[in-house]
């Protein structure tokens, strides 16, 4: 009788067991978060990108009762920090305030193949703010409009260099080369920083940078900016054509979103989503933007989705009209 009492028991218990597993994961989500929270910057701290994630974690930090640290992870365009978040466990405490045109759009096009499925491996939470990028050049030169530029190069002879970490900027470098018929070559660098001490040591001729890295350096004498990539004219920069009014066939300005590891419970996607909208109404954030160079964008999941199946279609015809051989 013991051990039929023991046999019946057993599975009771395994049921009990499973019920209270089962139940785990909702209640998890629903306690959200309990404890602090990484997100992962993938460029260099200090550049463009660095300052819009503190920024975001900060705010975020606020509403989730939580710390948000930042950790920066750069490299390879992005892409490093990028898998990290995709490789991350999918439970809400490693998340990205990511440039999601660039490290996942581009990205499938200017390397032969990610370590990462984006459709798959990464879930899009909401859409946050698009930026645009700004070429830029030595001001110790006598170089002040793109038409300055292209006769530089020209008279060069093949012997010009341009700086690539991003690949926005690359994309950008390589349809003005192809443009103007000029072979610069690229030199890859980790962040802008470094490219930025290259120009001053005259090792690179151009390069195109985010508008939030741009304007400090602008302001600070350490760059001459020309032109920007966006389609329209941009708030920060109003003096300063767009690279498609002077004749040439751009439209970059990349959008970020809040991406988490594929597989992160809804239920705390949603909150994410409730909180990057908090955000981007308040006050604070809508003037971090204008000073940074940037402008507000919203949508949800679904929207950033569609917008990243749509992006990666126009990055494609991008690579190929600039004749980028993949990495």
């Amino acid at each position: 009788m013991r051990m039929t009492g023991g046999a019946v028991a057993a599975p009771a218990t395994f049921l009990l067991a499973f019920l209270l597993c089962a139940g785990a994961a909702p209640s998890a989500a629903q306690d959200y978060p309990t404890r602090e929270i990484r997100t992962i910057c993938p460029f260099a701290p200090g550049t463009g990108a660095d300052i819009v994630v503190r920024f975001y974690a900060t705010k975020l930090s606020d509403l989730a009762g939580k710390p948000v640290v930042t950790e920066n992870r750069p490299g390879a365009q992005g892409l490093l920090g990028t898998e990290a978040i995709a490789r991350a466990r999918p439970d809400g405490y490693t998340i990205g305030f990511n440039p999601v045109a660039s490290t996942m759009a581009a990205a499938a096009h200017v390397f032969k193949k990610l370590p990462f499925d984006p459709m798959k491996d990464i879930d899009g939470v909401a859409l946050m703010l698009a930026t645009t990028f700004v070429l830029v050049v030595d001001p110790k030169k006598d170089i002040h409009s793109v038409s300055d530029l292209t006769k530089f190069l020209k008279e060069k002879k093949g012997d010009s260099f341009y700086g690539g970490s991003t690949n926005s900027g690359i994309v950008a470098s390589e349809i003005y080369k192809k443009a103007i018929g000029v072979d610069a070559k690229r030199v890859n660098y980790r962040s802008a920083f470094d490219a930025l001490n290259e120009m001053a040591a005259g090792n690179i001729d151009f390069y195109f940078t985010d508008a939030t890295t741009a304007l400090g350096q602008i302001a600070a004498g350490r760059y001459r900016a020309l032109a920007v990539t966006g389609a329209t004219r941009s708030a920060s920069f109003p003096d300063l054509p767009t690279m498609a009014e002077l004749g040439y066939d751009m439209d970059l300005a990349p959008w970020w979103g809040v991406i988490v590891p594929g597989g992160t419970p809804q239920p705390i996607r949603e909150k994410l989503a409730a909180w990057t909208n908090a955000i981007s109404a308040m006050a604070e954030t809508k003037a971090f933007l204008r000073k940074n160079g940037l402008d507000p964008m919203s949508g949800d999941h679904a929207a950033l989705r569609a917008l990243l199946v749509k992006d990666t279609q126009r990055w494609g015809d991008y690579v190929r009209i600039a004749n980028i051989d993949p990495q």
